[in-house]
């Protein structure tokens, strides 16, 4: 989950057409409703979905992922995945409980109303605060709840604000029993693992995580501008400026995240936010992977972004990311991704013969980068250094940077710790 997402999709659904994969933290007014993500943010379902393919593990309640920042230790649940009424009646519970703490905090509290102008203007160091915690364990009663960021299949995402230090984040608050019913809980897991040991500018911060009887509760960094995905909807496609800098700050977080041996495997609008000087960061790792020796045969990640590798069952590595850098640099461009088809077989079918077209308005330096990079062949795709070496991403970014009046590179942070 990210922050946005588009509409009408839930994670690893089974549906008969393409589909996007849900992300967390949608802007959104409302309190979210409970069990379903059918209806969060209906107005950008414009266009063919997109379809990720499941893997499914079994669940431990009391095997709880330890991550750097202090957890509460709540007794785990003894009960089993419950019956479809008893797992909405949970939610429904949990969602409206939490609902029912923002507002009581809301009316009782003296501080400033969070919100964007809040959020930006707090700039505390929370490096110092999380060492500060390692003293005590984190619990709700530690954050002031704002208002909901997004919603989906498996919980809610949340403003939030860290009381001791001021702290504006994002609380991704999930629920147990749809954990457990969806047996994702693997992913869970694996994105607190690998992303709460990520320090990079271009890369959603984690900074902790702590659980009660019910629920799962994911510290995460605020990002005040929401989803990428949400801004190429509004442009229809982005400019060849806008398009070489998100690759230049892309290629430089990948090349951080495959020098600690991350491998992402879901690179795609809906899981790239941006920060509050439009800086783009990489976020959703629940589909990543630490694989410091051995190449996967795992399929997952969402289908108009799979490599051919993957669509025929082959071993993969960190060069997948590279495929989907080049999908990502032909949708910002165009509008739709280059591989787009009526139904999955003919998505299929043209990934493994690499069968796609150039609009004319695509310029001869921009095809050249992205057939660079959509090579059947892993070994012959073009390195990540060799992405930010590209003269079309040099000359192009260089471009972006002198039309903003603040610059936006690989290295910006604004009031972001680190």
């Amino acid at each position: 989950m990210a922050q946005g997402g588009r509409a009408g999709v839930q994670k690893m659904p089974s549906l008969d057409g393409p589909q996007r994969i849900p992300v967390s933290q949608q802007q959104s007014q409302n309190c979210p409703p409970t069990g379903t993500l059918r209806s969060f943010m209906p107005a950008l379902n414009t266009g063919p979905l997109r379809v990720p393919l499941q893997v499914h593990a079994s669940f431990d309640n009391s095997n709880t992922v330890q991550a750097p920042v202090p957890v509460h230790q709540a007794k785990p649940s003894n009960t089993t995945a419950q019956s479809q009424p008893k797992q909405e009646a949970c939610q429904k519970t949990d969602a409206q409980q939490l609902c029912q703490k923002s507002a009581s905090q809301s009316s009782t509290s003296k501080q400033t109303p969070i919100n964007d102008k809040t959020a930006e203007a707090v700039s505390v160091d929370y490096n110092v605060a999380t060492e500060k915690k390692k003293k005590k364990q984190w619990c709700l009663d530690d954050f002031e709840i704002g208002r909901p960021l997004g919603k989906g299949k498996f919980g809610n995402v949340y403003l939030a604000r860290e009381k001791q230090s001021k702290f504006i984040l994002a609380l991704k608050v999930l629920f147990k029993c749809q954990l457990e019913k969806a047996g994702v809980e693997h992913q869970i897991r694996r994105e607190v693992e690998i992303q709460s040991h990520l320090r990079h500018p271009n890369v959603l911060r984690l900074f902790g995580y702590f659980h009660d009887i019910s629920r799962v509760y994911l510290i995460l960094e605020y990002a005040p501008r929401g989803e990428l995905y949400k801004e190429l909807v509004k442009c229809g496609k982005f400019n060849e400026a806008k398009t070489a800098m998100y690759m230049t700050q892309l290629a430089d977080a990948l090349m951080y995240c495959h020098s600690k041996k991350v491998i992402h495997r879901d690179i795609k609008p809906e899981n790239l936010l941006l920060g509050s000087d439009g800086q783009l960061k990489i976020a959703d790792f629940g589909w990543s992977v630490h694989a410091p020796t051995s190449r996967r045969a795992t399929l997952c990640g969402t289908l108009d972004y799979l490599p051919p590798e993957m669509i025929e069952g082959n071993l993969h590595d960190e060069k997948v990311d590279l495929w989907s850098i080049g999908v990502l640099c032909y949708e910002f461009l165009v509008g739709r991704p280059p591989f787009e088809g009526s139904g999955h077989q003919e998505t299929y079918k043209r990934i493994s013969k690499v069968d796609f077209t150039f609009p004319s308005f695509v310029t001869d330096g921009a095809k050249d980068l992205i057939m660079r990079l959509l090579k059947h062949n892993p070994n012959a795709r073009l390195p990540l250094k060799g992405v930010l070496e590209h003269s079309w991403v040099v000359r192009n970014s260089r471009k972006a940077i002198s039309q903003n009046s603040t610059p936006i590179t690989p290295n910006t942070v604004s009031g972001v710790p680190l």
